[in-house]
């Protein structure tokens, strides 16, 4: 059977202090009314019922989340007890899944990108199950196709065509985030793509290689599995989690695996759709009204005066943000905590979010 995992993990720090720690990005309503959690969860309800759609997302969050998805039925939510990175967010409904249907074939998506269309999304979804029918042992993940050379982000190689499967090839490598004349060089020479973090395999598929390349996380997921669905299913969970080795589904699986090193085989299907990492100011504001002098805003009571290409958000609707002459900064403003940065620190926000902690402990986190 097909299912769909969505990894709702993180805590989205550069977009404080609009994301706090009870309320990370993806449960925050910043496109259209609706949070990235819910896009994902639409996205893949269009082709999978509620009953097989499960969330990953820290234990903390599971009230909020299941306000956000009532329709997902509440064994569905996976709480992670402390986060352990990818390869255990991966892993976990890997294990559960196996245990519920030994068949189980999902696709792991993320809950804080923007893809648009969605239609095209879900055509590269379906030919990412196709593969796994064709190939049992497969490892698929999901191409990007670059619209520039970008830094930021790391890079899949293609190589052969899989014939019988339009947009399908084999991976030759992964590549780490470039500098800038290799991310051009790349995106030039046609055959590359933005690794997408997103997966389709089988579930005993994965954990085969999760066995051969991180035993120790094996072990304990399998243990978390064997307890599933019985009296000391949390007992166990959260005994045996915080002891997981902690470290991504990349570097842990899809790395080595594409080197040859152990039983699977690696490929990509290529989903030509607009794709937005929500990772930061800069990248929200691609999701907000611009108005004729580039200032992305999203604030009931704002008057700019010879301003431009700023980024201003406000979540109070009594209060007014009011700008004169100033340009390329973003202003955030919530009932506790107002933000001011120039653009161009944006990836910084993180560095400011700890000095507020060092400062001001949980008050404001």
């Amino acid at each position: 059977m097909e299912y769909g995992v969505i990894m709702a993990g993180g805590s989205g720090t550069r977009l404080w202090p609009l994301s706090r720690a009870g309320q990370p990005k993806q449960l925050l309503p910043v496109v259209r009314g609706k949070s990235l959690l819910q896009l994902s969860y639409d996205r893949l309800r269009g082709m999978l019922p509620p009953e097989r759609i499960y969330v990953c997302t820290g234990e903390g969050w599971r009230g909020a989340v299941m306000a956000n998805l009532p329709e997902l039925p509440q064994q569905n939510l996976l709480g992670e007890p402390t986060g352990r990175d990818t390869a255990n967010a991966v892993g976990f409904p890997a294990a559960v899944l196996q245990k519920r249907d030994p068949d189980a074939v999902f696709a792991v998506v993320t809950a804080d990108h923007v893809i648009e269309p969605v239609e095209r999304f879900q055509s590269a979804l379906r030919s990412a199950f196709d593969v796994v029918s064709a190939q049992r042992n497969a490892l698929v993940t999901f191409g990007i196709v670059p619209t520039f050379g970008h830094t930021g982000l790391g890079y899949i190689q293609r190589g052969e065509a899989l014939g019988q499967i339009v947009g399908a090839h084999k991976v030759i490598a992964f590549k780490e985030k470039p500098d800038k004349p290799t991310a051009d060089r790349y995106v030039d020479s046609g055959r590359y793509y933005w690794n997408s973090g997103m997966f389709v395999w089988r579930a005993d598929t994965v954990l085969n290689e999760l066995s051969t390349h991180l035993p120790a996380s094996y072990d304990g997921l399998i243990k978390i599995a064997s307890a599933w669905d019985t009296p000391s299913q949390q007992q166990v969970l959260e005994e045996t989690y915080q002891k997981l080795p902690k470290i991504s589904i990349d570097y842990a699986v899809m790395e080595p695996a594409s080197q040859g090193k152990g039983r699977a085989a690696v490929f990509v299907v290529e989903m030509d759709v607009e794709w937005l990492d929500v990772g930061s100011w800069t990248a929200l504001a691609e999701t907000m009204p611009v108005d004729a002098r580039d200032n992305s805003t999203d604030a009931d009571l704002c008057v700019l005066v010879d301003s431009d290409s700023n980024i201003i958000l406000s979540r109070d609707p009594q209060h007014l943000i009011a700008t004169l002459g100033v340009t390329d900064m973003i202003i955030v403003h919530t009932k506790d905590a107002t933000m001011v940065c120039p653009k161009s620190e944006a990836q910084r926000v993180k560095d400011l979010v700890m000095k507020v902690k060092e400062l001001h402990g949980d008050r404001f986190m």
